[in-house]
C-alpha cells in the first residue's frame, strides 16, 4: 500500500475559487496579451462555476475575482519590484514562470491592498492556488516570497517593527 505524501489541498471556498481563477487570467493575460476587459468577461461568462471539458469550475466569488485581476494589471508596475526584492539573488522576475509570477502577483496585490485580509490567509490561500499547480519546491517558495513581502508591506500586521 502506497501512502500519498504530498500536503493535501484543502477545498477552495468562493474567494478561493476567485483567486484560483485569477490566477488563471492573469496568466492568460500574460501569455496571449489578452486584454483586461476581454479576459475577465470570458472567464465570468464561461469559467466561474462552470463545466469546462467535463471537468466542474467551483462558484467563484466574481466581485473579489474582478477585483484581484484588475487591481493586478493597475498595480503591476509597484508589485513586480516588491516581488522582485523578495525572491532570492539571482532569480529576477522576469526568471520566473509565468503561472508562477501570476500566483505571486494575486498575492502581492491582496497584502498591499487588501487590508481586511490577514497576512496568514492571504499566504495560505495562494500555496493552496500554488500546490494546485506545482509540487517540490514551488509551493514554500510562494510561502517565503509572500511571507516576506508580507513583513514589508504590512510590518504592524505580521509583527516586524519594520
Amino acid at each position: 500500500m502506497t501512502t500519498d505524501t504530498r500536503p493535501k489541498v484543502r477545498p477552495a471556498n468562493r474567494r478561493g475559487a476567485a483567486r484560483l481563477a485569477a490566477v488563471q487570467a492573469l496568466y492568460q493575460m500574460e501569455i496571449t496579451g489578452g486584454d483586461l476587459d476581454d479576459i475577465i468577461a470570458e472567464f465570468e461568462s464561461f469559467r466561474l462555476g462552470s463545466e469546462i471539458d467535463g471537468e466542474q469550475y467551483r462558484e467563484a466569488d466574481a466581485l473579489f475575482f474582478r477585483q484581484i485581476v484588475s487591481g493586478v494589471v493597475r498595480d503591476q508596475r509597484a508589485l513586480d519590484p516588491a516581488i522582485d526584492a523578495a525572491l532570492t539573488v539571482g532569480w529576477p522576475l522576469p526568471r520566473i514562470d509565468a503561472l508562477l509570477r501570476a500566483i505571486l502577483r494575486g498575492g502581492a496585490f491582496e497584502l498591499a491592498e487588501r487590508r481586511d485580509i490577514p497576512p496568514p490567509v492571504v499566504i495560505s490561500e495562494y500555496i493552496d492556488v500554488a500546490r494546485a499547480f506545482y509540487e517540490g519546491d514551488v509551493p514554500p517558495m510562494v510561502n517565503a516570497v509572500l511571507d516576506t513581502l508580507a513583513r514589508r508591506l504590512r510590518p504592524a500586521v505580521s509583527g516586524d517593527d519594520g
